[in-house]
């Protein structure tokens, strides 16, 4: 039966969620995650249900949808004053970390039997 790669033995839980509990027991402020303190813009919330109601509830491609990555390419390559191209230059993640382990580990080549951690 195979194993799960010896690299994977480091990993543990984003140290964002042991912030906010520390936050939390002592009461402070979290700047650690992203917990809005106020409510969703009234035009956010009718566009929200306006779009399940019509059908999209469904996940999304896992780099993002065609027509989301060409609006990104489109805003970053005004504001950047390059080409960018929307199928091999942007890619949607779930969230920051996500983000960061893909960039980091999108350079790094490692043999089967090479330790990456």
């Amino acid at each position: 039966m195979p194993t799960t790669a010896s690299r994977l033995s480091n990993l543990s839980e984003s140290v964002i969620r042991e912030m906010t509990r520390v936050a939390d027991l002592y009461g402070a402020i979290n700047l650690s995650q992203g917990f809005p303190d106020f409510d969703a813009p009234a035009e956010l919330i009718s566009a929200a249900i306006r779009a399940l109601e019509e059908g999209h509830n469904q996940y999304a491609l896992t780099w993002g949808t065609p027509r989301f990555r060409l609006a990104l390419a489109n805003k970053q390559s005004h504001f950047m004053g390059l080409s960018i191209n929307p199928e091999s230059n942007i890619t949607v993640t779930c969230g920051s970390t996500e983000a960061i382990v893909a960039e980091s580990m999108t350079p790094v080549n490692v043999a089967p039997d090479e330790e990456l951690l």
